[in-house]
């Protein structure tokens, strides 16, 4: 019988194979009290698990292609520097030798510490970094279990369909390395380093499968549908020949795109649209020369802040946006200033400080950055520093307000005549926008656009304040709709803004880059389109396929539709000539 589970698409792709089923063994930790005689051995004996794990991740890191972007080796580098991390290799320690408990239970209460203050954050991003620290853990628990061995996780895989619980990044470059066809998670979300490292390896993945593990055993036949976040258990011959074409047809479809490359991005009815690319990571910069993005729309910089001790300071902050640039010679660069919050700091930052009880209304971004201006000018000073070498743009993330933007623009003057007294170059006419990702930002979208030069839809979390829904809670993400009315009105409300204030207006968010709404939003009059390298060309298709005319009336219609059923329709009608 066929059993259709359904997960996250993590990364696109089809896949149709045989399972291997990763097993963990029982990681079920007991307390144990030991004599005080032996709480030294038990010491050496965690140390000692410490540095295995270390040899372990050192010889995957020996082990990644050298055709694979540099980012990939950084997330091993991000769990070798947590083992050196006193949080994980001195706190153990200290709990082995004031309750004289075993280390397995030492490392265990200090997971569950370290894991319930990420469970408290509020970015998906950086909420879902207790992967982390659980992989980095199970790591040294399987080796104070079973001491080291190589484990048989990444073995036999090639050719194969890998279900497991989870996935280390050091698990995932390794399956890569010997071939496995797709991976699939009983957990994850799509903001896992998993997720992350499978979209830029080019591995079909679902993750977040419930339960799946009820359903599957070893060398069943299943479909992947990295897409649609589909799996298909014991497909019948109909089915696996239907997923065939669609595979090679999805082969064919992104090597007939690649020809787009070159392209200008202009709709049907000859109305010209700007394409740009989001990037996060080093291999992202490769795939935008790769899909000939017009610039970068949307540069990420909390990377840069992350997995130290001390953040950067303007000199590096300087080199890492100037090697951007040098990605897009003479196309612009739009850098967003960090993107932190209450929950997220910079470690070391604010010994003491109080969590909030309510980190999605925190101090979060801008307001982090208003406050905490050591982390503030520095990047301002790099971001005005890198001006005068590019045609560059500084974009401020969770506005709310126009006092925020006062005193950014204060900020921003004073960094400005600083460098002037120093003699640094700058452009002093570097063009300056915002974020709209607050619902109070959107719907007062006239002011701040009279005050800006350019604004910026973020959708990812325009939408969750508006409905109010966590999109990665199990519990309510089904009421995460870009389609919902109080969205589209926003969204609308703010195009207008720009228009009337004759500045542009783009959108950056993941609803930017999904290929089902590019042409509503067309329709709505969005121009300016910023989105992930691995989906531009797709939506550069949809563009050029789209009379824009025609577009607007068939928006219209979505915008007065009553239900969200009656919107689907509508949206797949606009869609019915497109091959998706």
């Amino acid at each position: 019988m066929i059993i259709s589970l359904h997960g996250i698409g993590a990364s696109k792709g089809i896949a149709i194979g045989k399972v291997h089923i990763v097993e963990r063994g029982n990681t079920e930790v007991q307390e144990k009290r030991i004599p005080k005689t032996r709480v030294a051995g038990e010491v050496r004996r965690f140390r000692s698990a410490l540095k295995g794990a270390r040899t372990e991740l050192e010889a995957v890191k020996e082990r990644i292609p050298p055709d694979v972007g540099a980012e990939i080796a950084a997330f091993i580098d991000t769990h070798l520097l947590m083992l050196e991390d006193a949080a994980l290799s001195s706190e153990p320690v200290r709990h082995i030798r004031a309750q004289r408990c075993n280390a397995e239970w030492a490392l265990k209460l200090q997971r569950d510490a370290l894991v319930s203050v990420f469970d408290a954050m509020d970015d998906p991003y950086l909420r879902t970094r207790k992967d982390d620290v659980n992989h980095v853990v199970d790591r040294v628990q399987r080796i104070l279990r079973i001491g080291r061995r190589r484990r048989s996780a990444t073995m036999a895989v090639k050719g194969r369909i890998v279900f497991a619980d989870d996935l280390t990044p050091a698990d995932t470059v390794l399956m890569q390395h010997q071939g496995v066809l797709a991976m699939i998670t009983e957990y994850g979300g799509p903001t896992s380093h998993t997720a992350i490292l499978a979209r830029s390896l080019r591995i079909p993945a679902v993750v977040g499968l419930h339960d799946a593990r009820m359903y599957l055993r070893s060398d069943e036949t299943v479909v992947v549908d990295g897409r649609e976040g589909v799996v298909l258990v014991n497909p019948g011959p109909d089915i696996v020949r239907h997923y065939q074409r669609l595979a090679r047809g999805l082969v064919r479809k992104d090597s007939e795109r690649r020809k787009l490359k070159k392209a200008p991005t202009v709709s049907a009815d000859g109305e010209p649209i700007g394409l740009q690319a989001n990037v996060e990571l080093s291999s992202d910069l490769e795939l935008v020369g790769e899909v000939g993005a017009a610039g970068v729309g949307l540069y990420r910089t909390e990377f840069l802040f992350m997995n130290r001790d001390e953040p950067p300071d303007e000199e590096e902050q300087l080199e890492t946006y100037r090697a951007v640039v040098r990605a897009v010679p003479g196309a612009p660069v739009t850098v967003r200033t960090l993107d932190l919050g209450a929950d997220k700091q910079v470690d070391g930052s604010r010994p003491g400080a109080p969590s909030s009880s309510n980190p999605a209304l925190g101090l979060r971004a801008v307001r982090l950055c208003l406050k905490e201006q050591n982390l503030f000018r520095p990047q301002i000073r790099a971001i005005l520093r890198l001006s005068a070498e590019a045609p560059v743009r500084m974009m401020i993330p969770m506005l709310s307000t126009t006092q925020e933007l006062a005193q950014v623009m204060q900020i921003v003057s004073e960094c400005q005549r600083e460098l002037t007294q120093q003699g640094r170059a700058f452009d002093a006419r570097m063009p300056i926008g915002a974020m709209i990702e607050v619902p109070a930002a959107a719907v007062c979208a006239d002011v701040f656009a009279r005050q800006l030069d350019f604004l910026s839809i973020g959708t990812n979390d325009l939408i969750q304040y508006t409905i109010a829904v966590d999109r990665v809670d199990d519990e309510v993400s089904y009421l995460y709709d870009p389609l919902h009315p109080a969205v589209l009105r926003l969204i609308q409300n703010t195009i207008r803004a720009g228009r009337s204030s004759g500045i542009q207006v783009a959108m950056c968010g993941e609803m930017a880059g999904d290929s089902r709404y590019t042409r509503l939003l067309l329709g709505l009059g969005l121009k300016e389109f910023s989105v992930h390298p691995n989906a531009l060309l797709e939506i550069k298709e949809v563009i050029n396929e789209s009379h824009v005319g025609d577009m607007r009336k068939q928006s219209a219609r979505v915008m007065r539709a009553a239900t969200s059923a009656r919107r689907d329709d509508l949206i797949e009608q606009m869609n019915r000539s497109l091959d998706l």
